[in-house]
């Protein structure tokens, strides 16, 4: 369950349609979440129709979730609200406190769905899905920095202790502050086994010297498509990726690598609420 680069089971995901609702609760809510610009609904659900026309064929099952009036337009992310363990869903705590109603609607779903629900991050800790990369079976690296803090990790390495799982606390920098999107998965993707699409120059000495030490091959995003969302890659299965349309230098890297690479247009979806693939997708593996 814990594999970011295995075939994909089920995939959860939720549509434009339900995050943003209309256009009139896009106009009230973009600004404070710290969007780039006011999105379009119309194109955004026509790029998000796409996007899930080139995921459909790499996943069992693809499942929703339904609008909620808990969640708001983040809630398109729907990595964040919750990450994997060994026995099962761990429901987040988010960082941004504008999202803090998203987990509980994802636990609703997993009842519904049938999804095991492992455990759940409480007050005072925070974490969310963007900051939890599963490297191995055996070893999770999670980000510590403004979304998830050390007693959201402490809870989370409780959690998977018993399974003998390993979590690697990775402390994340300051960058633009407080107020910006940036987890883990902003500087890492697995891309394959032992393959991972890292941006180096913002990763933590001894993190990238572990990651080398434990066999691992980092493929560099490019300095001039790291803005653009070049490092936020998504596996579709062995061989195969999904990346944001716009940054051919990365994708250029991906291929040298032997990856396939698929791209989808994120306009609306991706670069004004800056989640790119992995962020729209909550795979079980």
């Amino acid at each position: 369950m814990t594999s970011e680069t295995a075939p994909i089971g089920t995939l959860v995901l939720k549509h434009v349609r339900e995050a943003w609702r209309d256009p009139d609760a896009v106009r009230r809510q973009w600004r404070a979440l710290r969007y780039e610009g006011e999105p379009d609904l119309a194109r955004a659900i026509d790029e998000y129709d796409r996007f899930v026309e080139v995921l459909r064929p790499f996943a069992s099952k693809v499942l929703f979730l339904e609008a909620d009036d808990r969640a708001g337009l983040d809630s398109i992310y729907v990595r964040d609200a919750a990450c994997l363990s060994p026995r099962g869903v761990v429901l987040a705590r988010m960082g941004k406190e504008l999202r803090r109603g998203e987990p509980e609607p994802f636990a609703d779903f997993c009842r519904r769905a049938g999804l095991p629900v492992a455990g759940a991050i409480r007050e005072p800790g925070t974490l969310e899905g963007g900051d939890v990369a599963w490297l191995d079976a055996a070893t999770v690296a999670v980000g510590h920095g403004y979304r998830t803090n050390a007693e959201g990790i402490r809870q989370l390495r409780e959690i998977v202790a018993p399974d003998g799982r390993e979590v690697i606390e990775v402390p994340l920098p300051h960058w633009r502050g407080p107020g910006d999107v940036f987890h883990l998965m902003s500087l890492l993707s697995p891309v394959g086994e032992k393959t991972l699409l890292v941006y180096s120059p913002l990763l933590p000495v001894p993190f990238r010297s572990g990651l080398l030490e434990r066999g691992f091959s980092l493929l560099e995003v490019p300095e001039a498509e790291f803005s653009t969302m070049g490092g936020n890659v998504l596996a579709l299965a062995p061989g195969a990726c999904l990346a944001l349309a716009g940054n051919p230098r990365t994708a250029e890297v991906l291929r040298a690598a032997g990856l396939e690479v698929l791209t989808y247009e994120g306009r609306e979806i991706s670069l004004k609420g800056a989640g790119g693939p992995t962020c729209l997708t909550r795979p079980f593996r």
